[in-house]
């Protein structure tokens, strides 16, 4: 059990992570110049859309950081939720691998590492969580 727990308490800490990348995207993209040529209501979609995934990215990290044990024990609401974590992370997964190309953005070492590194994330949320769901009680 001790095992679980610690895979999914890092995988929490893995999602505040990623909130991090995340602050960064509206100043590599360019957002204030690209958005500009949006109406007020679709650009403020486009605002309100991303601050309500940070909110969910929050809320998905805190509840695996303060609740690993919980969610490693098994029962029907610990794979519950732990499916809805690995089908959410697993969905940005093929997302990035089959629907983004952020090669034009990829312009110094550290955006590159930071473009893989969010991958491989994606790849330890997916892999941990979906064991997780798997998991008996």
């Amino acid at each position: 059990m001790m095992k679980y727990e610690l895979l999914l308490r890092i995988g929490g800490v893995l999602q505040l992570g990623i909130l991090l990348a995340s602050a960064l995207v509206p100043g590599v993209l360019q957002w204030k110049t690209e958005l500009r040529s949006l109406s007020p209501l679709s650009r403020q979609l486009i605002w309100v859309h991303g601050a309500f995934i940070v909110l969910v990215i929050i809320g998905l990290g805190l509840v695996s950081v303060i609740e690993a044990e919980q969610l490693s024990d098994g029962s029907l609401l610990a794979r519950s939720v732990c499916g809805f974590i690995a089908v959410f992370w697993g969905a940005r997964l093929a997302i990035q691998c089959f629907v983004f190309d952020g090669r034009p953005f990829l312009t110094h070492w550290f955006l590159t590492l930071g473009y893989h590194g969010l991958t491989a994330t994606f790849v330890y949320l997916t892999v941990v969580f979906a064991l997780a769901t798997c998991r008996m009680g």
